[in-house]
């Protein structure tokens, strides 16, 4: 069996902000979610991203700006030992009818065809309600960090998360499967 783990980026990996991460001096790692991929790397895990990125439909970055994005993110993590097997992202907006852009199962659905495997119990890592929501639809293990907007979605949702493992942030949920 595939030891696969998904992570949302903003606000699980990286610092989220409101305004978007537009460019790579914009993305800055969350204390401890480098050292934490690297832990979980190298354990044997397989590390895979699933990340809305509305930026671009919204015009705000093109899908060159987000691939030197990935770019740094994926060097910073190899700096580090660790290693993010493949990124899968939704490019559309809120008001767009695609099925990838999560609270649906689209790009858990890409991740289950392109590892031909099923994803029945695979943690997916978001701070996000919507990233809890794509996860369950998509018969993932959802997991969530309080980092980025975690504490908000915790408070929003704490009835429907009381079967959702809780984690203070990436490091600790990493931590927790070592």
């Amino acid at each position: 069996m595939t030891k696969l783990i998904i992570l949302d980026r903003d606000g699980v990996i990286n610092e989220d902000s409101p305004d978007f991460i537009k460019s790579p001096e914009e993305w800055r790692p969350l204390p401890g979610s480098v050292e934490a991929i690297a832990q979980l790397s190298a354990r044997g895990y397989k590390i895979v991203v699933a990340t809305n990125q509305s930026g671009i439909a919204r015009g705000l970055y093109d899908q060159g700006m987000l691939e030197k994005i990935h770019a740094k993110m994926l060097a910073t993590v190899n700096a580090a030992g660790g290693s993010i097997d493949h990124i899968f992202y939704c490019p559309h907006g809120p008001q767009d009818t695609c099925d990838c852009r999560k609270p649906l199962p689209g790009l858990f659905q890409q991740i289950a065809q392109f590892y031909a495997i099923s994803l029945t119990g695979v943690q997916a890592v978001g701070d996000s309600w919507r990233d809890i929501q794509a996860a369950q639809a998509a018969g993932c293990q959802p997991v969530l960090v309080l980092t980025g907007n975690g504490k908000k979605t915790q408070q929003q949702h704490a009835q429907a998360l009381v079967d959702v493992p809780c984690f203070e942030d990436l490091a600790h949920f990493a931590h927790s499967l070592i």
